[in-house]
């Protein structure tokens, strides 16, 4: 952070978009290991890094900070317990800062993305394919089954959305969890 400063005189907006997909597994078979990486990833790696960079932020006129968090954060999400968790954790930490940092003039969101069109998403739809005897078209359609718009959304759809956030287009912005989804319906299982 001494860099930022050297460098770039202060720090205007902090993005926290570090993350992992954690464990897909029935809660009784998740692995004490698995669930630790997630958290401390996805939540602790949130709160870490907004820790050291709130004074850099308190220096200026108007900061924003961004929380990369997901649509499982607005829903539970069955047999994904610690990226769940962490998700939600994240959306606490929104809240909570927003309230604690607004007096110094920073606005702090969060962005929700469902699955994000790209190579992550076909890999993960590649191993349930091969995972359930299922062709990769069939289970597409079970992720985009419950979303109203029945699509992914692309990666400059998310990145806009945080780009609006950190703008002064955004300056009266906080506390928000903002979904970037095609309007997730719910997440569920595949017993559905």
């Amino acid at each position: 952070f001494a860099d930022i400063r050297k460098l770039h005189g202060g720090l205007h907006i902090l993005i926290n978009n570090a993350g992992v997909a954690g464990p897909s597994a029935p809660v009784e078979e998740i692995d004490e290991d698995a669930w630790d990486r997630c958290i401390r990833i996805n939540l602790s790696g949130t709160f870490y890094m907004t820790r050291r960079a709130v004074p850099l932020l308190k220096a200026q006129d108007a900061a924003s900070i961004i929380n990369i968090a997901s649509t499982a954060a607005l829903f539970g999400y069955p047999l994904r317990s610690p990226y769940t968790a962490s998700k939600w954790g994240q959306i606490g930490l929104t809240k909570t800062w927003a309230m604690e940092l607004g007096p110094f003039g920073i606005r702090v969101n969060a962005v929700c993305p469902t699955s994000v069109s790209g190579p992550r998403i076909e890999a993960v739809i590649q191993r349930d394919a091969e995972q359930r005897g299922l062709t990769p078209d069939q289970v597409r359609h079970v992720y985009q089954r419950h979303t109203s718009m029945r699509t992914f959304v692309s990666a400059d759809e998310v990145a806009d959305t945080v780009l609006f956030l950190a703008s002064e287009k955004a300056s009266k912005i906080s506390g928000q969890s903002i979904s970037v989804d095609g309007h997730t319906e719910g997440l569920s299982n595949w017993l559905d």
